[in-house]
């Protein structure tokens, strides 16, 4: 079985998104927003101030919200604005406010739509191993940001990213979300971290706080969460050495209507974060070149 001292240690590469570069070895940089786009309004005000923290502290920002949320517990649950209402809306993101746009795509057939209006085109995990969904997503020249499977060890990673780097596109995130541990929780291995970045040639890699602290169906027909232990999963991740850290928030998360349990609060956000840029230094600073070092 392979483990994280077989993984051989790979030069960190280097992958942008309009303006915003990861990098195993670069500074911290962040992918935020609603789980899912409710609005125009809404998303123009939480992709505002994020803008304005982002800049206030100094680290690189990617808008991140779904326009389908196709993999709801519930049939009867919301989806969203669908793909037609939502794509105006990442290009205003995008044009207005100069900030990069990453978004779920499901079906190959949105991935060269999506592509004209977001920057990132996001595989969620229960599609991470679709083949033909990959290579659409690749096929656009965008950057592909990958969730591991709940389901998939790190290092079977590997064979996701080189669908995509073999179909000519070495623009991938690989982003670690938990991995299932019974029924209705999520456990995260922080050893994935650096399996991924070593088992993938140095691959950026991003740790998704907030899903991963998600309860699956632990609401009966929603997914719960335990929001109260983001921070402590993002601070744990950060000094072990990451590209990027992935956070949903939202102005009011009980109120969301999708994923509220585990969203940060908005105005929670800027402590959080000057935080986690603390431990990035720290962690950047021992001579290592992150989790690909």
């Amino acid at each position: 079985m392979p483990t994280q001292s077989s993984a051989p240690a790979a030069s960190p590469v280097t992958v942008a998104a309009g303006s915003v570069r990861f990098g195993n070895h670069l500074p911290l940089s962040l992918i935020a927003g609603p789980c899912a786009l409710e609005s125009r309004s809404h998303a123009l005000e939480v992709a505002g101030a994020l803008k304005e923290m982002a800049a206030r502290l100094g680290i690189g920002l990617v808008f991140k919200s779904s326009f389908d949320k196709a993999n709801r517990t519930s049939a009867g649950s919301s989806r969203g604005l669908g793909l037609d209402q939502a794509l105006p809306i990442f290009a205003e993101i995008r044009e207005t406010l100069g900030l990069p746009v990453v978004t779920d795509v499901h079906e190959p057939g949105h991935c060269a739509e999506a592509a004209q209006a977001v920057d990132i085109l996001q595989i969620p995990a229960f599609l991470c191993r679709q083949t033909d969904l990959l290579l659409a997503a690749a096929a656009t020249g965008r950057v592909v940001n990958v969730k591991k499977g709940q389901f998939l060890a790190p290092w079977d990673m590997a064979h996701v990213a080189a669908k995509i780097t073999g179909a000519g596109n070495p623009n991938v995130l690989l982003t670690e979300r938990g991995a299932s541990f019974g029924y209705n929780t999520l456990v995260s291995d922080m050893r994935a971290l650096p399996i991924m970045a070593g088992v993938s040639g140095g691959l950026p890699v991003v740790f998704d706080a907030t899903h991963s602290v998600q309860q699956p169906g632990g609401q009966g027909a929603t997914s719960g969460g335990q929001r109260e232990f983001v921070p402590v999963l993002a601070r744990a991740a950060v000094a072990v050495g990451v590209a990027g850290v992935f956070i949903e928030t939202h102005p009011d998360p009980d109120r969301a209507p999708s994923d509220g349990p585990n969203m940060v609060p908005l105005r929670q956000m800027p402590a959080l974060l000057a935080e986690l840029q603390a431990f990035d230094r720290l962690a950047k600073a021992r001579g290592s070149e992150g989790v690909g070092g």
